[in-house]
């Protein structure tokens, strides 16, 4: 596998006020090639508070020319990648929004297609906002060219497969799914149902570790040393608090604590918020990301923010889309928008995965859940969330 960094071409996002997400206005862009000639992702970083985690689109080659899938933002660096991709490999043909509530999936869509203006838009069903209901033209999507899956047909089915999960609804909203198997590679795209959560921090982040290092301290009043191992801590920890809100290895200092530590020297800056920084990392906190990984490299999992909050009641439906893809062939990988690609898998690797699902605990309520626990019973008080989906 080969990757470039693209630094050259400007990497202003303007539409970022739309979703305000770290890194806001600056996208930077890691392109990789995935499989020679066939297959490459486009990987950004988004976050809260230096949470941040890849967010990935994924380009594949057709006989007639690419498809775009779960797009990120099309900054100028962006245009430039996939136009030399063009002058290789055709134009840009189909670009999809694999996702029915996804947000930072949505957003850059609009964008992307005025990109380019010959490309289909197709969308998955069920697609919603909030607080109003507003048909995709008025969110930008460009009407005589979006198309939507299932309903309307599947682009390029004599070369992709694609499989819904869902729809299931969310109370505010519905959430789906669409994953689609290159066969030609034998890639199988999902967008946030499915990933797998490396030891190491991704690549994407070597552009800008400011938040691997901002989370590998132990105080506040600490300085962001950078080596291999801060960003190593850093990752780890980040990804916990991706995974579980706040897990449970995680304490929050008093406020008196906090507000002293921020006066230390070389912390009073943007790059280091100030200097709050309102953590404290006790011992068992890597013990606990050893538990969320999981055994061996790129185990495949259900991330857990959304096993508690989007699929407490629905883990036959997800289960049975699980089975579904180990129902496609050939399958050599995985590649998830987010967290890590590509991750070896099989048919067998999926129907492993699903029995594995059936036979544990499903979202549970106790230990690092707790917080997001907490949260899904609120939404099920208020009834903002249905008991049945």
């Amino acid at each position: 596998m080969t990757h470039h960094q693209q630094q050259a071409a400007p990497q202003h996002w303007p539409w970022w006020p739309l979703l305000p997400l770290y890194p806001y206005g600056r996208r930077s862009t890691l392109v990789r090639e995935l499989i020679a000639g066939q297959v490459w992702v486009f990987e950004q970083l988004q976050g809260v508070y230096y949470v941040a985690v890849p967010i990935r689109m994924t380009v594949v080659r057709l006989r007639d020319g690419l498809l775009l899938y779960a797009p990120v933002a099309p900054t100028a660096a962006v245009r430039e990648a996939l136009a030399l991709l063009e002058q290789q490999h055709g134009p840009v043909r189909t670009i999809v929004l694999p996702t029915a509530s996804g947000l930072e999936h949505k957003v850059p869509v609009p964008a992307m297609a005025r990109a380019f203006p010959k490309a289909e838009v197709w969308v998955t069903p069920c697609q919603w906002s909030f607080p109003l209901p507003l048909p995709l033209a008025w969110l930008g999507f460009p009407a005589r060219r979006t198309r939507v899956l299932f309903e309307q047909g599947l682009p390029h089915a004599d070369e992709l497969d694609w499989c819904a999960l869902g729809p299931l609804n969310l109370g505010l909203g519905t959430f789906m799914e669409v994953a689609c198997l290159h066969r030609a590679s034998g890639c199988l795209l999902v967008t946030d149902a499915l990933v797998a959560i490396g030891t190491q921090p991704p690549a994407v982040f070597e552009a800008d570790p400011t938040p691997l290092l901002f989370h590998a301290r132990e105080r506040g009043d600490q300085p962001l040393l950078d080596s291999p191992e801060q960003r190593r801590k850093g990752w780890q920890r980040l990804a916990l608090f991706a995974s579980y809100l706040r897990p449970k290895s995680l304490q929050v200092p008093p406020l008196p604590e906090v507000m002293a530590q921020a006066w230390a020297p070389g912390l009073r800056n943007p790059r280091s918020h100030f200097g709050v920084y309102p953590f404290r990392w006790p011992a068992g906190w890597q013990e606990e990301f050893d538990q969320l990984v999981g055994p061996g490299e790129q185990a495949l999992q259900i991330a857990p923010v959304l096993e508690r909050l989007v699929f407490p009641r629905s883990r036959a439906s997800l289960v049975s889309w699980i089975r579904e893809l180990a129902q496609l062939a050939p399958l050599s990988w995985l590649i998830p928008a987010h967290y890590e690609a590509p991750i070896p898998c099989t048919n067998e690797t999926l129907e492993q995965l699903a029995a594995s699902l059936e036979a544990r605990p499903w979202a549970p309520g106790d230990g690092s859940w707790q917080t997001l626990a907490a949260i899904d019973q609120t939404l099920l008080n208020l009834r903002v969330v249905p008991e049945q989906p």
